[in-house]
């Protein structure tokens, strides 16, 4: 686990999720953001010790070489529900887009509803 929009899989590859984004806990360069250890916790609750699929859209990886993967468990789009549930924000990732519309939908609806980093912080 790295924080709440970045996992290391099994054989050490570090996975950057597709559009979204998360408050950071581990830059150094910033201090810890608004909410960034609940959405680092929930994203560890979602995913670890369990088998995670990790899909493609366009780009393989990023800047930093972390792969950009969505990433399921089971039928759940663990990006769309960081967004859901308040622990992440759609951030637009051009040219990888193929959720966009999902994840959009589910933060108006985090966003109505105060559902986490929406209840407490100021985005």
């Amino acid at each position: 686990m790295i924080d709440g929009d970045t996992i290391k899989i099994a054989g050490g590859e570090i996975v950057r999720y597709i559009g979204i984004d998360a408050p950071e806990t581990v830059d150094s360069k910033k201090p810890e953001e608004c909410y960034g250890k609940e959405a680092s916790r929930h994203n560890k609750e979602l995913v670890e010790g369990k088998m995670v699929w990790l899909e493609k859209d366009i780009t393989n990886r990023d800047r930093y070489h972390r792969l950009l993967r969505y990433v399921w468990v089971g039928d759940m789009l663990v990006n769309a529900e960081l967004v859901k549930k308040g622990f992440a924000y759609s951030y637009l990732y051009p040219p990888d887009i193929k959720y966009q519309d999902i994840f959009m939908k589910v933060q108006q609806e985090a966003q109505s509803a105060m559902r986490g980093l929406w209840s407490t912080c100021s985005y």
